[in-house]
């Protein structure tokens, strides 16, 4: 069993969307076609895909606009004005001093489609987060039984580690279940950034088609609200039926851009709109389209995410999708999407859109597991340090685990996690001892113990909906000794492959005999069916990479 599944394709869709009209297989048609900016069509786009397709009869009578696809290569301008977050990588731990690891659990996938723009675009990545880079792939993790008592499944591979044959890389994936939380309608406001600086081919035009795109999953038990915010904020649509695709899609494709750009009015305005046409035990979400360029008003990631935090208790989630491209404001993008229970797509082409609104709709739009957050007691008996790669801005206190007040990542149906380690193996110890006092550890307990396994991983979630929301249930899955393998999985060695691509796009400190030509060496060993072409697009990404390198 995989994750959601992915696109670019016309494969049969995951068993858990729901039937569409044939208006929408000819919406994603469309979005297969993957323009570019000369009339080409990308590199992921399915074969014929250059054929003419009639624009689909449910997005209305108006023409369907030329997109972009990947920017083509060439120079950054000098106004660019980009910001990202700069969180400092995780150095390694001595087990025997800091056995535990915890983190935030992170479903977002936008540093993958940004890094693949800035390089199309021949610009040295920044904002890379590498955990984002390897959870834009699926795997095929084992589900959930649908009869087990925790919407997660944990699975665990232990290898020597690619770039470091001294070491050993455990890779640790968790997938949540694919069954949806709900047979409730979705009640979605549509929070559209309208302002001048979304005056660009790929902003406001690529905004619309995506949401037209999504508008084709609704029915009508959904609601959909559209609010735009520049200079100030209109609400365009108020619980308008999901059925009436034409309507929306008309609104969508009659939005001009221009003005400053007020975010958090229109944030106050979608809140208030999404908690009038609250639908109990259903999908109520915010999904905000934008660069995040707010200028007008708290414009800041501390001062939204205030307003955000004052928010979620709502029960009204926040998706956001980034868009553009020389302005854009990830920091702040994130940050919205971490605080509001939500999660992070940044937008570069209609295929990528259809991954994410589409393919994805299940795992973006409804949530199986609240403040999904992960505790790795790592046994001091195997392991001498050990060194989390990415989830620097996620990273957690120990003691947070255990606090339920503490806000973490949120999962939807069919979403994996994926981390890895890299591992010292334990070298001798003369005196036999370890720390102090272990408290509850399994592993230290004032001397190293006998066990062999590697570690055990710890997960602490809440559900959705219950009676007590402010309560979590923790389970634990120990890696034994067998997880050890000499013949890693094709998933192992790809994701460990996209994990290598990050090192080195980070310029990471850790990353010893990390180099281009094992990254392409092992992902193309590692294809596999690869049914959405998107393991080889990496492939030849890394290619492109090699020309800024």
């Amino acid at each position: 069993m995989t994750s959601a599944a992915h696109r670019t394709t016309p494969c049969a869709r995951p068993a858990r969307r729901r039937a569409v009209p044939l208006a929408a297989l000819l919406a994603a048609t469309l979005a297969l076609a993957g323009c570019t900016a000369d009339g080409g069509v990308t590199e992921t786009a399915a074969d014929g895909a250059n054929l003419a397709i009639p624009a689909p009869e449910a997005l209305g009578d108006l023409p369907v606009p030329v997109l972009p696809g990947p920017v083509p290569p060439g120079p950054e301008p000098t106004g660019s004005n980009e910001e990202y977050d700069d969180s400092p990588e995780t150095p390694f731990q001595d087990v025997a001093t800091s056995p535990l690891s915890t983190f935030s659990a992170d479903v977002d996938t936008a540093s993958y489609s940004n890094l693949r723009r800035q390089v199309h675009q021949g610009v040295v990545p920044e904002g890379v987060r590498i955990e984002e880079l390897v959870n834009y792939f699926d795997y095929d993790y084992p589900a959930p039984d649908p009869a087990a008592g925790h919407p997660f499944s944990v699975s665990a591979q232990v290898a020597a580690a690619p770039w470091n044959p001294d070491h050993q890389l455990a890779m640790v994936g968790v997938q949540a279940t694919e069954a949806l939380p709900t047979s409730e309608g979705n009640n979605i406001v549509f929070l559209l950034d309208v302002s001048g600086s979304m005056d660009e081919p790929n902003k406001l035009p690529l905004l619309a088609e995506s949401f037209a795109l999504l508008v084709e999953q609704l029915s009508e038990d959904d609601r959909v609200s559209i609010v735009t915010y520049a200079g100030d904020n209109q609400v365009v649509a108020d619980s308008v039926p999901g059925s009436e695709h034409g309507v929306l899609v008309d609104h969508l494709r009659s939005l001009r851009a221009g003005g400053s750009t007020g975010g958090a009015d229109g944030l106050r305005t979608a809140y208030e709109l999404a908690e009038k046409n609250f639908v109990e035990g259903g999908n109520n979400r915010v999904v905000l389209a934008t660069d995040g360029d707010f200028n007008v008003g708290p414009s800041s990631p501390e001062e939204l995410t205030e307003l955000i935090e004052a928010e979620r208790e709502s029960g009204v989630y926040v998706s956001v999708l980034g868009f553009g491209m020389y302005n854009l404001k990830d920091d702040t993008m994130e940050a919205i999407a971490d605080h509001g229970n939500g999660n992070y797509a940044y937008i570069d082409t209609l295929a990528e859109a259809r991954k994410v609104l589409v393919d994805e709709f299940g795992s973006t739009m409804f949530v199986v597991a609240k403040d999904l957050k992960l505790q790795v007691e790592l046994n001091p008996a195997t392991v001498g340090s050990y060194r989390l790669i990415g989830y620097d801005n996620r990273r957690l206190a120990d003691e947070d685990f255990d606090d339920d007040a503490k806000d973490a990542g949120d999962v939807g149906a069919g979403h994996s996690v994926t981390a890895f380690y890299e591992l010292v193996p334990a070298g001798s110890d003369p005196d036999g001892t370890g720390v102090q006092d272990g408290g509850d550890l399994k592993y230290i307990d004032r001397e190293v113990g006998t066990s062999d396994d590697f570690m055990t991983v710890h997960l602490r979630y809440k559900t959705p909906e219950g009676p007590d929301p402010a309560s979590s249930t923790e389970v634990a899955f120990p890696v034994g000794a067998d997880a050890f393998t000499a013949a890693p999985t094709a998933d192992f060695a790809f994701a460990s492959a996209v994990a290598e691509l990050g090192l080195i796009a980070t310029g990471s400190e850790y990353r010893a005999g990390a180099s281009l030509d094992a990254v392409r060496e092992r992902a193309t060993s590692a294809l596999g069916a690869d049914p959405y072409g998107l393991r080889a697009e990496f492939v030849d990404l890394v290619e492109v990479y090699r020309g800024l390198a």
